[in-house]
């Protein structure tokens, strides 16, 4: 008996709040799911805000073998090769610059900052409450040595202001010279401008020989909105943003609640 013809033949997934369960584990069910959907053809790309480096750990524990999307598109990782395939890095004085005209509007803000390249690290300043999927970052005192090697990325955090409110602020103060995003609660991230995670999929969906027409893409975050409204069709996960939510084709049960199985289920078995 032949496979399911299947609508989609990429199936692209954020991790946190979306593949991932709370405890960082993938359901029996999604695993099924994702097997059955790859043996009738499709294939399955990560693609998480994570950098290479981090995301390595957690998709070397799930045995994922493909290619990954990080850093919030910047990078395009081999998981199967532990191999960066592109990388593209934050321009240093931009950076710079920006942080000095953020600081200008809302005072002082907590920084860290993901290093490029395979081996790249998670540093934080003074008052920078470490997110515990960076439980490997690393205190670093000097704010100038926030600098003294290329970066993916840089993070931000404000005493008073929320994130939504600290990535609007950052947006007017600097948004025309690097990208804004929200990425989870305590993840207000400056980017590359233009970078968005629609960027590093179209660029592993060329490899794979797929474009925007044959992909499904899910998300919990702001960081996903680029994404779904690139691919053919977008869905929103239970918990996801209100943002996400608005530019989402459907809406599905959480990542608790096999909402990625439930999906992809409908799809190998379409009703009459």
């Amino acid at each position: 008996m032949s496979e399911p013809a299947l609508p989609y033949r990429l199936i692209a997934t954020d991790l946190d709040g979306t593949l991932l369960r709370d405890d960082h584990t993938v359901s029996e069910r999604t695993r099924a799911a994702l097997a059955a959907v790859t043996a009738a053809g499709a294939a399955h790309i990560v693609v998480t805000g994570r950098t290479a480096p981090v995301a390595r750990r957690i998709l070397d524990d799930l045995d994922y073998r493909g290619l990954a999307v990080c850093a919030q598109g910047a990078q395009v990782y081999h998981a199967g090769e532990h191999r960066l395939l592109t990388s593209v890095t934050l321009d240093r004085q931009l950076g710079a610059l920006a942080l000095e005209k953020i600081e200008s509007e809302v005072g002082p803000l907590f920084l860290a900052v993901a290093r490029d390249g395979l081996d790249g690290k998670v540093l934080f300043g003074p008052g920078y409450r470490v997110h515990p999927a960076e439980r490997a970052a690393r205190p670093l005192d000097d704010r100038a040595a926030l600098w003294s090697a290329p970066v993916s990325k840089l993070y931000i955090q404000h005493a008073r202001l929320g994130d939504d409110e600290l990535a609007e602020a950052a947006r007017v103060a600097a948004g025309g010279l690097v990208g804004v995003t929200v990425a989870g609660a305590g993840l207000v991230e400056l980017l590359p401008l233009g970078l968005t995670k629609a960027t590093g999929l179209s660029l592993a969906a060329r490899r794979l020989g797929m474009t925007a027409a044959d992909t499904i893409a899910f998300g919990d975050m702001p960081n996903d909105i680029a994404m779904l409204q690139w691919a053919a069709h977008g869905v929103a996960m239970a918990g996801a943003h209100p943002a996400l939510k608005a530019v989402a084709d459907e809406v599905t049960a959480s990542n608790g609640e096999d909402g990625i199985a439930l999906v992809l289920e409908r799809l190998l078995s379409p009703g009459p």
